[in-house]
């Protein structure tokens, strides 16, 4: 038990470990990037070894410090924790891989503010997914906030400062707006904000203030980008490729569903959430945001674009899986967070790579390109498999225990909404690869290998490696499936 404290905290402070390293080695392109991969290296073997010694009836524990009484920087591991930091950790060191191909390639300045950056965030987001309590996770996920803002405006133009300025004023409007107050209305109304096996309320906590702190928490949690506060995301695509991936797979966006989850599991608890009014509507709210950003993002010729509406759209997958109250939704909703971070990661990868190497960003200008770039394009379209939900990857097995979720709680109108998605998913991902390779008529890139070519050997690698791991996951997910139905039999509720 005593290993696995240290170690925990040990995945909290690593990525910071490597900063004075970054900083100190600035001018030494090839030194800097070997400390962010040796730290990445590390952190990816400390999440796995931690993850081998987990056992949940024996959770690693540990305080930092007391402000007040009830009030602890403290962590606890955690099933959706464990879970939560595999992914990220496993995909920090993969896309710093991807980074130093881009940001070579691309020829982008302030490097070492960018690894520096990055750093930061992924720390922020190991210490969010080991919060023990919700005023720990508040601060990791104002730290995260911040920490992201240099690098969604690293360009340094004007629109990359109004892309940040949109970015940071609605994720900070969100959280000190709704998502303080939820937590502050948590303890006046619980008496403790730890999170608990089947939440923290009583029998006697009125319904209707269960239903405000609920409301609250959904539009508080602003990274997960539920409809009307989700213009952030879009507005965020100026950031380098990268950013993009670390802002929609490995970080930001997944900090967002992940407090979602754990704050439905573990503060509400699934039988309170399946027995609060405003659950069913803020379900629908999901819904309608998993429609719309669907039909927004079929409707953009701007390839990164069309992947951020594709993640407003995906995370409203989630936020049912949470608010469906049955145990196939939870563990539906924990294992879409893997297939998205993935499938998603591997798509704004090859974005990236046929920018760097193309220079092509609208999808109008790719048709014909799989000559070109043959390996970046079948990348392209395992991972829109996985975001589609069709075999052989990962996002198979999350989209049909959400779709389990929904006949288990008889929710109809959501399950068509999400067939629905799934075939709009078809529509704005599955022309892109297959065009690129049968372009048909149309106006066609003028292919000359001399031109064009793949990108870079580490964006190529790096691509690679994730739209290997979306098939892997489809064949073995056993690792995540055991952390979610760990989760999903945490939370009680309808049997999935």
């Amino acid at each position: 038990m005593i290993e696995q404290t240290l170690l925990m905290q040990l995945i909290i402070i690593l990525p910071l470990l490597a900063i004075p390293g970054i900083i100190a080695f600035g001018k030494w392109p090839n030194l800097r990037e070997a400390v962010t991969l040796i730290a990445g290296g590390l952190l990816l073997v400390a999440v796995i070894v931690f993850y081998q010694g987990f056992d949940a009836g024996q959770a690693a524990y540990v305080k930092w410090l007391e402000l007040l009484p009830g009030l602890d920087i403290a962590f606890r591991a955690e099933p959706l924790g464990v879970l939560f930091s595999l992914v990220a950790g496993s995909l920090w060191v993969v896309t710093s891989i991807y980074a130093i191909g881009y940001m070579r390639g691309h020829g982008e300045v302030n490097q070492t503010r960018f690894y520096a950056c990055f750093a930061v965030a992924i720390s922020a987001v190991m210490g969010l997914a080991f919060a023990d309590n919700l005023f720990t996770l508040f601060v990791f996920y104002e730290v995260l906030t911040l920490s992201t803002y240099p690098l969604v405006t690293h360009a340094g133009t004007d629109k990359a400062k109004q892309g940040g300025r949109t970015y940071l004023s609605i994720l900070l409007a969100t959280s000190i707006g709704f998502l303080l107050l939820a937590v502050v209305g948590t303890w006046w109304q619980a008496g403790t904000l730890t999170f608990s096996e089947g939440g923290v309320f009583d029998e006697n906590t009125s319904i209707v203030a269960a239903s405000v702190l609920l409301v609250l928490f959904i539009f508080g949690i602003g990274k997960a980008a539920i409809m009307p506060f989700h213009r952030w995301l879009p507005a965020a695509m100026v950031a380098p490729t990268p950013v993009s991936a670390l802002l929609h797979a490995v970080a930001v966006v997944k900090a967002g569903v992940f407090t979602v989850l754990k704050v439905c599991v573990y503060i509400f608890g699934i039988d309170l959430l399946r027995d609060i009014p405003a659950t069913q509507w803020l379900l629908y709210l999901a819904a309608a945001s998993v429609l719309l950003a669907s039909l927004v993002a079929m409707r953009q010729d701007n390839l990164k674009k069309r992947l951020a509406y594709s993640t407003v759209s995906q995370l409203g997958y989630i936020t049912i899986g949470a608010l469906l109250a049955s145990q196939a939704g939870i563990l539906g909703g924990a294992l879409h967070i893997v297939a998205h971070a993935f499938g998603k990661i591997t798509l704004f990868f090859c974005a990236g790579a046929i920018m760097v190497a193309a220079h092509k960003t609208e999808i109008s200008d790719m048709r014909g390109l799989g000559k070109a770039m043959p390996i970046t394009m079948i990348a392209f379209f395992i991972g829109s498999l996985s975001i589609i939900g069709l075999p052989p990857a990962a996002g198979v097995w999350s989209k049909w225990y959400l779709l389990m979720g929904t006949l288990d709680t008889h929710q109809w109108v959501v399950m068509s909404v999400l067939m629905l998605s799934s075939l709009l998913n078809i529509a704005y991902l599955l022309p892109i690869p297959l065009r690129a390779f049968f372009p048909g008529t149309g106006q066609v890139v003028k292919v000359e290998r001399s031109a064009i070519k793949e990108a870079p050997l580490p964006s190529l690698i790096a691509l690679s490696i994730t739209a290997l791991m979306t098939m892997v996951l489809f064949f073995w997910p056993d690792i995540f499936y055991e952390l979610a139905a760990s989760l999903a039999g945490l939370s009680g509720g309808v049997n999935g």
